[in-house]
């Protein structure tokens, strides 16, 4: 075996299986992949576990706590198989014919030490490459001061595409020499040569600096040290940060580390030069050290140069951008109006303990996951006052009595202004200043099978001016996000790079599925005129980003006279069109319901689903009933939005039940009785099984009592909360129609 590559995982979980897929799909057979489960409490251990499932190149280490990235790199490496060790980060990717490119070098020699090309994207997919430092037998020959980046014209964030290498094929690009005196650089180790000269990692920050250093000095001065000049590595720089990108005094270690290493080395001239590059560098990333603490460091680093002299610089700098965004917000502030001008004085007034906003999609109305915690706070915690921001335009369809105010309006800044508690599944109106003590709850609407937040970056033609700065802005005033499954949270860990807690408490909206008594799905029926004895097909696609208004892509009425009276079609468009919409199938056996206030009562009197990409599949899925994709347009719409898994895949979790590309292939689904076969049902359960985790008719509750009464601990019960029950246990919703049983 050539290579064991180690990954150590902690709190990655938004990074991991792309970094795991990126070293699988480089060699058939090759290499071994070790996950050492770095004790995280995310959900980085279940897809690396998934992952060991899947593949038998993969082996997880599973640690007994979190003991910290050195030990778990020592953990991998004692437990590798492979002739050499490449260490990778749980955020990092090994770019696109990178194991080629070092197995071609490694079968023209057998180096101790090859030093491998980097570059580094940060979260809004820019590249940039690390600095070439003068180089001598691999070390920075001159490093005592920070060195500015390069420009990087034509460089792609596209980890689909390799970037050529210098001396490639396409002659344009210059990739610099990885310098072996940088800790950052990655590298491959024959593992006989670490575990000959007993290198391994430290305990605590800064851990690769000695046993890095180390190995590529004994490389060095015998001869084995080797470099590989293409991008081999790409590092995801985090929003959010790390433990290393974080302020504060651990990052002192790094003056241990280089004092124990200059000890055993002899005072080597090489460690002094890299030491001081290094030590700028960690004084000038204010992700590292405070302001507070940087001439307590430049002291005990012991640097050249006056830090005074530096630090007016610094201020200078400072004062210039304070200047800069004076002016944008002078001018923001300009025709603000008299509700604004209220607002900011609104502001200075004290929170009111007891006073929730709720809104709901784009402020439509009481609906989803803030509706389902609005009415259980209204039993669980009645001193909590609930106002709805709705919009004038939709006003009309309040429930009467319905505690609101209208977006913008006076009322509306007072209760931003003064609320303590926020709880939205999309966004307030306006913008507004979130304040220190205001509690923000992000609901989410859905379950993501198409890209979101910053991901859909990667559509631009379809994106429709989306501002993403706002999107990662609007992800900073969070405090909370709510997640119904393992997926979701996985996705808005890296979509919306923030320092938000994920609950993975369950969507609330999806509570009625398990508490509906067949008396009220009864009565749901009777309202909208259903036969009790007839089956009921609910169709709901979802809207095209390729495409402006309405285009429906099935046929109705066709539907419900090939299929007979003892069917009936309700179709509900998605709510995007608005008010706009054309009339939809006037036929027998097809009702409009686009207009219902509540889909999921739609859901509750529906004996199956019909749908192309709409979330409401992951929903619906908790009842258990039949769910037909029909997907005329999967590859224009994969195409035009990108989409997480392939739903035509025919997978266990990938796929709900039975597909169809067009009417006639939806339509032999119903004549054949696929539609709910034996092999449908268990594509269903694998899919309930993957994404209804957490949906067992209390995930309201335990949202209403870890928000409002007290609950602390993340994933874990506040007082008198239910636990998740496994799915397998939990009771199957009745079917209404004549297809239970």
């Amino acid at each position: 075996m050539l290579l064991s590559v180690v990954v150590p995982a902690h709190r990655d979980q938004g990074y991991l299986r792309a970094a795991i897929e990126s070293v699988l799909d480089q060699i058939p057979g090759e290499p071994e992949l070790l996950v050492v489960d770095d004790g995280s409490r995310d959900g980085s251990a279940a897809i690396a576990a998934e992952s060991a499932r899947r593949d038998p190149r993969v082996r997880v280490i599973t640690l007994p706590a979190h003991l910290g990235a050195g030990p778990a790199r020592n953990a991998g490496a004692a437990a590798a198989r492979g002739r050499y060790l490449l260490f990778l980060d749980g955020d990092g990717l090994l770019l696109p014919g990178a194991l080629d490119a070092v197995a071609d070098r490694l079968a023209t020699g057998d180096p101790d030490v090859l030093l491998l090309g980097h570059d580094r994207v940060d979260w809004w997919g820019d590249v940039s490459l690390p600095v070439p430092a003068p180089a001598l037998g691999g070390f920075s020959a001159d490093a005592s001061a920070p060195v500015p980046a390069p420009a990087l014209d034509g460089f792609s964030a596209d980890v689909s595409a390799p970037v050529p290498a210098r001396g490639g094929s396409s002659g344009d690009v210059s990739v610099p020499a990885p310098d072996g005196f940088s800790t950052d650089v990655p590298r491959l180790f024959r593992r006989a040569f670490w575990t000959g000269h007993g290198l391994h990692f430290t305990d605590g920050p800064y851990e690769d600096v000695l046993p890095v250093h180390r190995a590529t000095l004994l490389a060095a001065d015998a001869g084995t040290l080797d470099t590989l000049d293409r991008i081999c590595v790409r590092r995801r720089i985090r929003r959010s940060g790390t433990p290393a990108t974080t302020p504060g005094s651990h990052h002192f270690a790094v003056l241990d580390a280089y004092r124990l290493l200059l000890a055993e080395t002899g005072e080597d001239p090489r460690i002094r030069a890299a030491r001081t590059r290094h030590l700028f560098a960690v004084l000038d990333d204010p992700g590292r050290i405070a302001p507070a603490d940087r001439a307590a460091f430049h002291r005990a680093a012991g640097l050249p140069g006056s830090y005074p002299a530096r630090r007016a610089r610094e201020a200078a700098d400072a004062g210039r951008a304070r200047g800069r965004a004076a002016l944008r917000r002078g001018r923001r502030a300009l025709g603000t109006g008299l509700a604004r001008v209220s607002y900011r004085t609104d502001l200075l007034r004290p929170l009111d303990p007891n006073l929730a906003v709720y809104g709901a999609y784009w402020n439509r109305g009481v609906a989803c996951n803030p509706a389902a915690i609005h009415a259980r706070a209204l039993e669980l915690a009645p001193h909590i006052q609930g106002v709805w921001a709705v919009s004038a335009r939709h006003r009309d369809r309040l429930p009467p009595g319905t505690p609101h105010v209208i977006g913008g309006s006076l009322a509306y800044w007072r209760m931003m202004a003064t609320a303590t508690y926020l709880i939205n599944n999309s966004g307030f109106p306006g913008g507004f200043t979130k304040r220190p003590g205001q509690i923000y709850l992000q609901t989410h609407h859905g379950t993501p099978l198409k890209t979101m937040g910053l991901d859909r970056r990667g559509y631009p033609a379809r994106t429709g001016g989306i501002s993403f700065e706002k999107i990662v802005a609007h992800a900073d005033q969070w405090d909370f996000s709510l997640s119904a499954n393992p997926h979701s949270t996985e996705i808005w860990d890296r979509v919306y790079p923030a320092g938000y807690e994920h609950l993975n408490l369950g969507h609330p909206r999806n509570d009625i599925f398990f508490t509906a008594t067949p008396e009220r799905t009864a009565a749901i029926r009777r309202e909208l005129s259903l036969d009790p004895d007839c089956t009921v097909l609910l169709y709901a696609p979802t809207h095209r980003d390729y495409r402006k208004g309405y285009v429906p892509h099935l046929d109705p009425e066709r539907l419900a006279r090939e299929l007979g009276p003892q069917y009936v079609v309700l179709v509900r468009a998605h709510h995007f069109y608005g008010r706009s919409l054309p009339p939809i199938g006037a036929g027998a056996g097809v009702v409009d319901v686009t207009g219902h206030p509540s889909v999921e009562e739609l859901c509750l009197v529906s004996d199956a689903l019909i749908t192309d990409y709409s979330s409401l599949m992951f929903d619906y899925a908790c009842l258990d009933r039949p769910i037909i994709s029909h997907v005329p347009d999967w590859e224009a719409y994969r195409a035009s939005r990108g989409t997480y898994f392939d739903l035509l895949s025919g997978r266990p979790g990938d796929t709900p039940g039975a597909v169809a590309t067009t009417e006639d292939e939806l339509l032999e689904l119903f004549r054949t009785g696929e539609w709910r076969s034996a092999r449908t049902d268990g594509l269903r359960a694998a899919f309930r099984e993957r994404f209804c985790p957490y949906d067992d008719g209390h995930a309201a509750e335990r949202v209403v009592r870890r928000l409002f009464l007290g609950g602390t601990e993340p994933d874990r019960p506040a007082t008198g909360e239910r636990p998740i029950s496994p799915v397998r246990e939990r009771p199957r919703p009745v079917t209404p129609g004549p297809s239970r049983g």
